[in-house]
């Protein structure tokens, strides 16, 4: 085919031409003038127009797009629409963060220190669970110099606490129940001394022990007569001064501890009534009514100011005042109790010879 006879190729579309694309690239700069937003879209728009439309080689491509760009930021720059009008963000955020900061934090001079509650003379598990529920770390220790290992929590009492804010941490120091507190952490134990009570009547004893720090309930009692028995607390507070104490365990001055110690009173009972009012010389070796000793041989001889006994018609003795269950002699003897009901000396169950209701 002869090349200068080939027809012209037919004209292309208006809009595939390179006036066709600059005018578009014109149109970005205005619209961006205007509208930031608007101007972008036409920029994306003229992109692809630019690389799918016109025959241009790469880089006049690569020219146009670049180009496209940087109208839209000069135009846009040049019309205000990059200026930032309004308020600096970054500074106002700033400031609120800081009136926030200001309102949320208290300033060092307005701050409080966290608050820990007194468990002074509350038992030393209950004194650490609380501590760890307000944050603290609690540790423990004997308050006595005895430097003794807590086992069980709840058997010991808190005696003195020291609370560290700064390191949310507390130590407890702690003795064991029903002991007393001493007058510092480390000190001696100040346990209460025993007082003289002896020739004192069972009330005044009791209430000279009250005085002293000694708890009533360890007391024990016990009588100084083998036939007679010794009363409990309760008879014994009932006929307070008709008991005196004989004997007392420990000695006045004596150091009585809840652990080691036991107070013991041993009482002696007497009435108006009775010929002898005073306590024997020993305990548990005499009898009230030398009638009740199994060895009484029934002479007249009264040498532990037991009653005078009388010998009846039949034979029989009658010793006076006795007392229910205790020991007696000679069987068959008689004796009254002290609220007057008819007594007789026979065998018990143990087969010894007791006093008995006739």
């Amino acid at each position: 085919m002869n090349p200068h006879n080939t027809p012209p190729l037919p004209p292309r579309p208006w809009w595939r031409t390179t006036p066709a694309l600059l005018g578009l690239l014109a149109l970005v700069a205005l619209l961006s003038a205007v509208s930031l937003g608007l101007g972008f879209l036409v920029m994306v728009a003229t992109t692809v127009a630019v690389w799918v439309l016109p025959a241009w080689r790469w880089y006049a491509r690569l020219g146009a797009t670049f180009g496209a760009f940087f109208l839209m930021l000069i135009s846009a720059g040049m019309s205000g629409q990059l200026d930032d009008s309004g308020p600096d963000k970054s500074e106002v955020s700033a400031q609120d963060t800081d009136d926030k900061g200001t309102e949320a934090t208290p300033s060092p001079t307005t701050a409080k220190a966290p608050e820990l509650t007194d468990y002074t003379g509350k038992a030393l598990d209950e004194a650490e669970k609380g501590a760890r529920a307000a944050g603290f770390t609690p540790g423990r220790h004997d308050a006595s110099p005895e430097d003794r290992p807590i086992v069980m929590r709840s058997a010991w009492t808190v005696c003195f606490q020291q609370a560290d804010t700064t390191a949310k941490s507390v130590a407890f120091a702690a003795v064991k129940d029903g002991e007393p507190c001493p007058s510092k952490d480390g000190g001696p134990l100040p346990w209460p001394t025993m007082p003289d009570v002896v020739g004192d009547t069972y009330n005044t004893a009791v209430e000279a022990l009250d005085r002293a720090g000694i708890d009533l309930d360890s007391v024990t009692l016990d009588d100084v007569y083998l036939d007679i028995d010794a009363p409990t607390a309760e008879e014994a507070a009932e006929e307070g001064d008709e008991w005196r104490v004989c004997f007392q365990s420990p000695d006045e001055n004596g150091e009585v501890t809840s652990t080691t110690t036991t107070v013991h009173l041993d009482l002696g009972q007497w009435t108006d009534l009775d010929l002898v009012q005073e306590c024997p010389s020993k305990k548990d070796t005499t009898y009230k009514i030398p009638a009740n000793d199994p060895d009484y041989d029934g002479g007249d001889s009264d040498t532990t100011g037991g009653d005078s006994s009388s010998s009846d018609g039949d034979g029989s003795s009658s010793v006076g005042t006795v007392h229910p269950g205790s020991y007696c002699s000679p069987p068959g003897a008689t004796g009254v109790t002290k609220a007057g009901t008819p007594m007789v000396c026979g065998p018990g169950s143990d087969g010894r010879n007791r006093w008995r209701s006739s």
